[in-house]
């Protein structure tokens, strides 16, 4: 496909970002800027869905994850970095499409009611969280995005995406393409507890961790719990060592790996060791990079007004041609 395809995606600033989020998502980015033409966006107003209460970190949050998108290889000359709330647009579009979106087509997105479960005891029963795939919605549109890479879990809202989109070209007339969903191979890191790396959990590994926090965390990685001595056969595929050496490693230690494990050829507290020593070392250039941003805040500052100014360009162009549509 050429750069004719344009992309949308976003990530919320509510925390500092991990290894997890790094091989699952941001290293595709990295690969489609050379594809498409692509948006990403800090949407920051997404953030407040569910944390409304508490914004004392919001402003460091998006700081951080600028700087950890362009460490790992995302390039300002290549895609376009903003922040959502520098770019108006996505609020007046959002409450345009908000008065043609069926209160029950809401209430019925399968993650909603998940993440009420979720979140349950937490007061997010509002307007804002209810609306989140109608923001969601008015961020791709507002660029006419026709791909958007998403994982599995954010399916329903892509579609509730095009159902907006099919009842706004037939209400007024056809000015949004319909999204499609861009499934790539996403690599899935644990965390260190075993269960899904996530902040929630606090069982992360920070892309911004330094060498001895990344040592530290590895230590603390649940291993195979039927493995009492060095001599007793490991079960590897339940081995959170082994689910990290199958992402950052090359396949032949893989298998020689596993080979060990099983064979009990080497012991959990070695394969750590390791495991330690290939993670600083692939993390290396990326936190290099990292210091170097840090020490430049007026590069970051000029990469996101550059983009926000770019994305104006082209989501009021939008904004104009919904205005025209709607008669308004």
């Amino acid at each position: 496909m050429s750069k004719s395809h344009r992309i949308m995606s976003g990530m919320r600033p509510t925390a500092k970002l991990h290894l997890g989020n790094m091989m699952g998502a941001l290293m595709n980015w990295v690969k489609l800027q050379d594809e498409y033409e692509c948006f990403y966006s800090i949407v920051d107003w997404h953030a407040l869905t569910t944390g409304y209460n508490d914004t004392s970190g919001l402003k460091s949050y998006i700081r951080e994850m600028v700087i950890d998108w362009l460490s790992v290889g995302l390039d300002p000359e290549k895609c376009n970095i903003f922040v959502q709330s520098q770019v108006k647009e996505h609020a007046e579009l959002h409450l345009l499409l908000s008065m043609i979106t069926p209160f029950s087509w809401l209430e019925r997105c399968p993650t909603y009611k998940e993440q009420l479960r979720q979140l349950e005891g937490r007061e997010i029963n509002t307007y804002g969280f209810l609306g989140y795939p109608v923001l969601m919605t008015a961020d791709i549109l507002a660029y006419k995005a026709d791909l958007v890479p998403v994982g599995e879990d954010q399916a329903p809202h892509l579609e509730l995406a095009r159902e907006i989109v099919r009842r706004f070209n037939y209400l007024y007339k056809p000015v949004f393409p319909e999204p499609e969903a861009l499934y790539t191979e996403a690599k899935i890191l644990p965390g260190i507890d075993g269960r899904k790396m996530s902040k929630s959990y606090d069982n992360y590994i920070a892309i911004s961790a330094t060498p001895e926090e990344i040592r530290q965390k590895v230590m603390m990685m649940v291993t195979d719990p039927a493995r009492i001595k060095k001599s007793d056969p490991g079960h590897p595929e339940i081995c959170t060592i082994y689910a990290f050496n199958k992402v950052f490693a090359e396949e032949e230690r893989v298998k020689e790996l596993e080979e060990s494990c099983k064979n009990a050829k080497i012991g959990c507290v070695e394969c750590k060791k390791k495991l330690s020593d290939l993670l600083v070392k692939y993390m290396e250039p990326i936190r290099e990079r990292r210091i170097s941003l840090e020490k430049n805040p007026d590069l970051v500052n000029d990469i996101l007004n550059t983009g926000a100014k770019k994305a104006r360009e082209v989501a009021s162009k939008t904004l104009e041609e919904v205005r025209e549509a709607m008669k308004i």
